[in-house]
């Protein structure tokens, strides 16, 4: 199960090229995402350029909208009990899998970046993974969404997770073509020390 909120952009306002000032499930930290359509068109993925598959593709993705830099903030309580609750991280038996579909617009090196920080149960960082950017060359030299992911043991003592997604601008121009979907945080028990 997908401990995210939102992490494919289809909930709240959005659609269009046009900046959202609020995104369901997250908190807009800087600058002024983009919930834009497969359908818009004008240069921005649509459903024939690579990226999820149609199960998982939906109607809409994350843009960093006009801003230089956009940033969207994402906290997560992991669960307190059950097969991935505290005991069983505390043991090392729990697991956790990031993923996303990042991209950009043609040869631009817009980017995007997704990472997850697990923190203790006073807000210290004790892990993190980084996903992203992914550049134009690896995309092709085209406009396109990629899959990145990676798993690891959550750290004993863990008890939060923090997931940050970034876009930067890399160039001119307006637009912020840093592109995000299918945005997930999963954890599965390891049935043994991880």
């Amino acid at each position: 199960m997908n401990l995210l909120v939102n992490g494919d952009a289809e909930r709240g306002p959005g659609g269009s090229a046009e900046p959202v000032s609020a995104v369901h499930g997250w908190v807009v930290r800087e600058g002024a995402p983009a919930l834009i359509g497969y359908d818009v068109g004008n240069g921005y993925p649509t459903p024939a350029d690579p990226g999820p598959a149609p199960a998982h593709r939906g109607s809409r993705f994350f843009s960093g909208g006009n801003s230089p830099r956009t940033a969207l903030v994402q906290d997560v309580t992991l669960p307190a009990a059950g097969a991935v609750g505290r005991a069983a991280v505390d043991a090392g038996r729990v697991r956790y899998a990031v993923s996303g579909w990042l991209g950009g617009y043609a040869t631009q090196e817009d980017g995007a970046r997704l990472s997850v920080e697990f923190r203790d149960g006073r807000g210290t960082p004790v892990a993190l993974s980084v996903l992203g950017p992914v550049t134009a060359a690896e995309r092709g030299g085209r406009t396109a969404l990629v899959e990145r992911t990676a798993e690891a043991a959550v750290p004993p003592g863990a008890r939060s997770a923090r997931v940050l997604l970034v876009f930067i601008r890399a160039g001119s121009g307006v637009s912020n073509d840093g592109y995000a979907d299918a945005i997930s945080l999963t954890l599965k028990a390891s049935g043994g020390r991880a």
